[in-house]
This record gives C-alpha cells, sequence and structure tokens, in this order.
C-alpha cells in the first residue's frame, strides 16, 4: 500500500521544464485518456494497486525535434485511490504523503533522449518536499486526427521510485509507476 503510494506520486510526479518549438498538447482529462498508477508491495505477500484521480498536465512534442519535448505535470494527491477508503485516508496521513503539508506532486522535464517511438524522459520529481531528478522510459502509442477535428498525440512511461528517498517509510521500498498520457493539441 505504501509503496503503491510512494510509486502514484512520484510517477505523477509532475513534468515541466525544457523550452519547446514543439506543438503544445493539453492532457485529455475530459475524456479521461490519462492515467498515473501505481503499484506496490503490500508486506510482501500480495500488491496494492493506486491511481491518482485529479492531475494536470501538458506537454510539447516534436516529431522533427523529439529532443526539444517538454512535459508539465502537478497531481494532487489528495485524490490517490486504491479502491479502499479506509487505506486511502492513512495513506494521505502525515505518517505517508502527509497531504496536508505537501497537497501536491509534480514533475518538470529537463531533457529527452531517444527517437521518436521511445526513449528516456528525465526531470524534477517533487514529492513530500523532497526533488529529486529521475529517469522515465517512455513510448509513443501514436498521433493523428481525431473523429472531432482535433489532432492528439499518446504516450506511455514507467519509473521505478524508491520510497525512502521521498521520506516515506523505507520498508515500502519500490513503487512501480505506470503513465498513460493522451494530449488534444492546442
Amino acid at each position: 500500500m505504501k509503496k503503491v503510494i510512494s510509486l502514484c506520486f512520484v510517477f505523477l510526479f509532475c513534468v515541466s521544464g525544457l523550452h519547446s518549438h514543439g506543438a503544445e498538447y493539453v492532457f485529455d482529462k475530459p475524456g479521461q485518456h490519462v492515467f498515473i498508477t501505481f503499484k506496490a508491495s503490500h508486506l510482501g505477500y500480495s500488491y496494492i494497486l493506486g491511481h491518482f484521480e485529479d492531475f494536470d498536465g501538458t506537454f510539447a512534442y516534436d516529431p522533427d525535434k523529439p529532443e526539444d519535448s517538454t512535459v508539465h505535470v502537478t497531481i494532487d494527491v489528495k485524490s490517490l485511490d486504491t479502491d479502499h477508503a479506509e487505506r486511502d485516508k492513512h495513506l494521505r496521513g502525515p505518517g505517508y504523503f502527509d497531504v496536508e503539508t505537501y497537497p501536491s506532486i509534480t514533475f518538470a522535464s529537463s531533457s529527452y533522449a531517444g527517437s521518436t517511438t521511445s526513449g528516456v524522459l528525465t526531470g524534477e520529481l517533487n514529492l513530500r518536499g523532497v526533488s529529486k531528478t529521475i529517469a522515465i522510459d517512455v513510448s509513443k502509442i501514436g498521433e493523428g486526427d481525431d473523429p472531432w477535428g482535433g489532432y492528439r498525440s499518446g504516450f506511455e512511461g514507467s519509473v521505478i521510485l524508491d520510497a525512502g528517498s521521498y521520506g516515506l517509510p523505507a520498508w515500502i521500498g519500490d513503487v512501480e509507476v505506470y503513465l498513460v498520457v493522451e494530449g488534444v493539441r492546442l
């Protein structure tokens, strides 16, 4: 449970930062085509799975210059959901995410290395007041015109975070974070 929460926060991890000359996209939250999920060990016997319900983000992407891509993400930690109300309340408390003191998780990208289809997005993740540089493995899912006259691009990514590095109980260990982002071009 704690690992899952740590992973979500880290992944949720918000993205920002690079100068970009590519097209600007906003996360398609209204269409529910963006997901930030996490998986953490539960005492070594099973796993806790969860996600964040409330987050915002933007990204810039130019297939001719993927190295100029940027991402900005802000996650509302109170929106943590593991499908168990009492556990969620516990995880939001001072022994874990401490949402009263640290209400958001942010990620701001600083660089991208790779091709137009896959690579590594690097940036600063701020979780529980601790900022660390993380590297997220990303892959392009696709892009193109949508049926409503817009244009979309979609990506997925994953990262493993060490809960103890962010002030969460060290015994939580590693938290796997997985995200899917579909953006609508502005």
